[in-house]
């Protein structure tokens, strides 16, 4: 299976207007057409749309984009899945519009996480032109990353890098206090981090379940001047600061974390590692960050 990038996200919300003030006013994003009052399409680079929040009676993950090449890629994705047991759906004329892309397929994945699996995104040529002259690092690297909950670490493990051909890049354990499914000291979970790729993670498997679906996903900056600004944006605003700036072992990535509306968390990093997949080796880290990343319960 030949899946490119996390190509976007789905989001549902009951509050859009905290969403639209967030992701506009502090994240620096822009509003996409087609936008409405019921939801929210965003561009942080030349596709169409990367993030749609719509409004809705829960906050939480409506779908996970992973993108691939064209529509042989597709239908050899679809072909696959099925093989492995897993149920794919279709997706009608309204969703390929709404979505704006040629061809879909909806699978879930052993954890219950909505995935959909698509080709031919439209593009938006209009320039960019962010509210603070910010630029995101997106292109054909996607996104940047999602970190999903999965109470079953070894199914999925097993489902995204043996069935869907993700890179595993790294894994680290996880302390009792950060798992709420741990019960003893010594009761450590193992943390996944892996992309289909050359950014190091695109995905990462969090080890236990979560009410909204997600645990957080990143958007990644050019400059640190970039991050800093969101930063001071984020405290002007009094939107609470999960995380404080510091750069991870992994990935390298200077970042922060905040409290997004809906339950969950939202990092934005500066010069994020590129790896070569070829000469990759997978390894254990022992710690979450060089510095910083000073958590906030």
């Amino acid at each position: 299976m030949d899946i490119r990038a996390l190509g976007y996200l789905r989001l549902e919300t009951t509050k859009l207007e905290e969403w639209r003030t967030y992701t506009l006013d502090v994240l620096g994003m822009v509003e996409a057409s087609g936008s409405t009052e019921d939801t929210l399409y965003l561009r942080i680079d030349d596709r169409s749309y990367r993030i749609a929040v719509q409004a809705g009676t829960s906050d939480r993950l409506l779908a996970a984009g992973w993108e691939v090449a064209n529509a042989a890629a597709l239908a050899t994705a679809a072909r696959e899945l099925e093989a492995a047991g897993f149920a794919v759906k279709s997706a009608d004329a309204a969703e390929l519009a709404e979505r704006r892309v040629q061809d879909l397929i909806h699978v879930t994945d052993p954890c219950g996480n909505p995935l959909e699996i698509y080709w031919g995104q439209a593009q938006d040529h209009s320039a960019l032109g962010t509210p603070y002259g910010n630029r995101f690092v997106a292109g054909d690297l996607g996104l940047g990353h999602v970190v999903l909950p999965v109470p079953d670490v070894e199914a999925a493990l097993d489902f995204y890098e043996n069935l869907l051909g993700f890179q595993l890049r790294d894994s680290m354990k996880l302390p009792p206090q950060a798992v709420p499914t741990a019960t003893e000291e010594r009761d450590f979970h193992l943390m996944h981090f892996l992309s289909p790729n050359r950014r190091h993670h695109s995905l990462g498997l969090y080890p236990a379940p979560l009410p909204p679906g997600i645990v957080h996903f990143m958007v990644e900056l050019e400059t640190l001047d970039d991050v800093g600004r969101g930063l001071d944006r984020m405290n002007a605003a009094g939107i609470p600061i999960a995380s404080s700036l510091g750069r991870h072992t992994n990935d390298r990535m200077v970042s922060f974390y905040a409290q997004a509306p809906g339950g969950f968390q939202v990092e934005y990093g500066w010069d994020g590692l590129i790896v070569d997949p070829a000469t990759w080796v997978a390894k254990e880290i022992t710690e979450d960050s060089i510095w910083g990343h000073h958590w906030n319960g």
